[in-house]
């Protein structure tokens, strides 16, 4: 078998390949498996049950790094936890910790950087890096978790990149996360959300996994959506909704739809009125997201807009929500706090943890 970068991203099905092809007991595979992913211990030599001739062989042929805290904020005022991960290779990613009724949700990045030039949004500014493999996406769930003594009992994958731009890494990330051997989450309590990688959405619908998937409309127009979000040239919105209609009748599944409200650009009567059309007949969720201010855009809107908005939606018939604001002290929104922790140590500063 070749070398594999981490351990930690193999699959339980591909441990036991490689236990296979050493001519070990299989259940060797189950025993390395649960000192990863329950135990979560940080060194081969942790595992105590392994022969040490065994515990040699993986030290040869796989490494085992952690992905560490370069800054955690903590929210004063909600609880939200917003920690700067830097990565084996120096660069950076996002995770945030929110506090909620049901239990503590953990938003998750899967690339180091996006491709995908969202206009509203501060993680493309900074630029694209690479792809997470899936121990640096688990990590951010076990490393958080180390660091903060809390549970987490759901995972959105909304934090920096798109997931379905780094699509296999992330579906061995799912898997890994839902393995009763591994850390045993259940994919319903998982929401990936993307900005419409139409063929992709296409294979996830495929796999029925039973999570949620959320989409990020932001527009119910081609012209408009376009101007936003870049991926529409690729991918129109007749095309996205051929795509979620098919998710919707091989799993399911409602679909979320992100509406990031935009102050004159959005938040018409009329906007409202398309979207509810758009939409009509479709199982769906609205989320209405005041938009995020970032210093290089002129976007704005607020708390009260959004509920403005929502009203007049569900006044239509929509199944429309305003999303709860958290960390706002702290500039939880993602993307914020990577670009200026890099921005400073280019320019000689010093950040505190």
């Amino acid at each position: 078998m070749s070398r594999i970068t981490d351990i930690q991203s193999l699959t339980l099905g591909q441990l036991r390949e490689y236990i296979s092809s050493l001519g070990e007991k299989p259940f060797r595979a189950v025993q390395i498996y649960k000192w990863l992913h329950q135990k979560r211990v940080e060194g081969f030599d942790k595992m105590s049950d392994i022969p040490f001739s065994l515990r040699e062989r993986l030290s040869k042929d796989f490494c085992f790094e952690h992905i560490r805290p370069a800054r955690i904020l903590k929210s004063k005022s909600d609880g939200t936890v917003k920690i700067l991960y830097e990565l084996t290779d120096g660069n950076h990613i996002e995770t945030v910790l929110m506090k909620y009724d049901h239990g503590d949700s953990l938003c998750v990045s899967t690339q180091a950087g996006c491709k995908m030039g969202c206009r509203f949004c501060a993680s493309t500014i900074a630029g694209f890096k690479r792809n997470l493999e899936p121990c640096e996406i688990l990590g951010q769930l076990y490393e958080t978790e180390r660091a903060t003594g809390r549970k987490v009992s759901s995972i959105v994958l909304m934090g920096i990149g798109e997931p379905l731009d780094n699509f296999d890494n992330v579906v061995k990330f799912l898997t890994i996360l839902s393995s009763p051997e591994g850390a045993n989450m259940s994919l319903r309590h998982v929401s990936l959300s993307t900005c419409g990688l139409v063929d992709r959405i296409y294979d996830l619908a495929e796999l029925d996994l039973g999570l949620t998937l959320s989409i990020s409309l932001h527009s119910p127009y081609d012209d408009k959506r376009s101007e936003l979000m870049p991926v529409n040239r690729r991918y129109n919105i007749g095309e996205l909704m051929k795509a979620c209609r098919d998710y919707f009748d091989k799993t399911g599944r409602r679909i979320s739809f992100e509406y990031a409200l935009i102050e004159g650009e959005n938040d018409s009567e009329a906007d409202a009125r398309a979207l509810c059309s758009l939409l009509k007949g479709m199982p769906a969720h609205i989320n209405i997201i005041p938009v995020n201010k970032i210093k290089e855009r002129n976007y704005r809107s607020d708390r009260s807009s959004a509920q403005s908005f929502c009203k007049l939606l569900c006044s239509m018939g929509a199944n429309a929500t305003v999303r709860r604001t958290l960390g706002a002290d702290i500039d939880a929104a993602c993307g914020q706090l990577r670009r200026e922790y890099e921005e400073n140590s280019i320019n000689g500063g010093n950040e505190s943890k």
